[in-house]
């Protein structure tokens, strides 16, 4: 059990990782990624969203879905319950911290139709809808975990880099998306290294 958790830690995070590797959650990726600090609270959101999104789907399409034959509505409820959980993380943050809600802007809302988010509930559901389901839930809520560390991951490296940018003087026509997208595929290279490893 541990080996395969572990495996699964190492694939979600950096092998597969759902930015570079996937490309979901380009949106929030380029967005957010002005400032390390508005990176790593967008990144603690979808954590919070996609762990506890994983979860709801997996019980509602075990426990509701599946009873009634209504498979084929899945994705419909999964939006609707990714829907709820993030206006319960918008009006949690607007009351306890307006500072970053006010940060994150228009990127929190956008949480609801982020395809990362909605990604990693549906590969759950294809990945382990076999399994029993109380493993089943284990493995779902561990894979949006792990899939949500890595994208925090690249969202604060990207984060990390665009700030340093600022202090460079590079020809006008790079500044700006241009430079940012350049330094976005050079991670993007740097992350391709895990490609093709072989785990267990």
């Amino acid at each position: 059990m541990f080996t395969e958790i572990l495996v699964l830690m190492l694939s979600a995070v950096l092998i597969e990782n759902f930015i570079f590797s996937r490309f979901m959650g380009c949106c929030p990726f380029l967005g957010v990624s002005e400032k390390p600090d508005t990176a790593l609270g967008m990144g603690c959101a979808v954590i919070f969203v996609m762990t506890l999104a994983s979860a709801a789907c997996n019980l509602v399409y075990n426990f509701i879905l599946v009873p009634f034959n209504l498979e084929y509505l899945y994705t419909i409820a999964f939006i609707l319950v990714i829907a709820s959980l993030v206006q319960f993380i918008e009006m949690f943050l607007r009351k306890v911290v307006p500072s970053l809600y006010n940060a994150l802007g228009i990127y929190l809302p956008l949480i609801t139709t982020n395809c990362a988010v909605l990604g990693a509930v549906i590969l759950n559901m294809q990945k382990y809808s076999d399994m029993a389901k109380g493993q089943s839930l284990l493995f779902s809520v561990l894979f949006g975990f792990f899939a949500a560390v890595g994208f925090t991951l690249a969202i604060v490296i990207f984060a990390g880099v665009r700030a340093r940018m600022e202090y460079s003087e590079p020809p006008k026509s790079f500044r700006g998306m241009p430079l940012a997208l350049v330094a976005a595929g050079l991670i993007a290279m740097a992350f391709s290294g895990f490609s093709g490893t072989t785990l267990g």
